[in-house]
């Protein structure tokens, strides 16, 4: 079984393949884009399914733009330009009531989002809570929180990058993938390991009396001979 790296194009076969991403990637094309730093799997950023490495190219290329004045995490930002719409007085009749929504069915709230530092929602699949960036792993294409990346079998916790997935679900590649998902052969017992299906049938009581039978005649015959 193999799949096509989305870097070469070239299949990628399971002994070599490393996935992220919810793509398998030969182990050396999965590179940052602007650097091309080998990137290992959960490990990296990524933006529009492309991986980035962390520092620097995805906070240079898609962080929050500004000058640091001092301290981590403080940035001094250029005011927006006002425009005639936004200095235009607002009279009461321009208001409009909110109207209710309709895509979504009655009695379920959409789910909550987190803005992380990049500007980017973070919700774990597993427990469909918001995951901070100290503590997610990437695997399949989404963060996850730790303790949630596992077996949808077994329950066993997974390493990212280092697991099977099935229809976007992850799973541990033994036993649970190959017991599922593989190859299913059917199993043939090996007859010269049963000597007794290679012996021949019993003879039947019928054919035991008619063989008795005439070895008492061959001995009443022999008897006469030697009278």
């Amino acid at each position: 079984m193999s799949w096509t790296c989305p870097r070469c194009q070239q299949p990628v076969f399971f002994a070599e393949k490393v996935s992220s991403l919810g793509k398998n990637w030969h182990r050396f094309c999965l590179k940052c884009e602007r650097c091309h730093s080998v990137l290992s799997p959960g490990g990296h950023a990524e933006h529009n399914g492309r991986p980035y490495c962390h520092k620097p190219c995805y906070g240079a290329l898609f962080g929050p733009r500004g000058v640091n004045i001092g301290g981590v995490g403080s940035y001094l930002y250029n005011p927006p330009t006002p425009t005639p719409a936004s200095t235009t007085p607002l009279s009461p009749s321009s208001f409009s009531p909110p109207r209710p929504r309709t895509d979504l069915p009655q009695g379920k709230k959409s789910p909550p989002h987190l803005k992380t530092f990049t500007g980017e929602t973070s919700l774990c699949p597993g427990c469909e809570e918001p995951v901070y960036f100290a503590e997610k792993v990437m695997s399949l294409g989404r963060n996850w929180h730790r303790p949630c990346l596992r077996c949808q079998r077994c329950r066993k916790t997974l390493t990212a990058g280092s697991h099977a997935e099935h229809d976007g679900v992850p799973y541990c590649h033994i036993p649970c993938y190959g017991y599922l998902f593989g190859p299913k052969v059917k199993h043939t017992p090996d007859p010269s390991r049963f000597p007794s299906a290679l012996s021949p049938t019993p003879p039947s009581p019928k054919a035991l009396g008619d063989r008795a039978l005439s070895l008492r005649c061959e001995h009443w015959r022999c008897g006469l001979l030697h009278l």
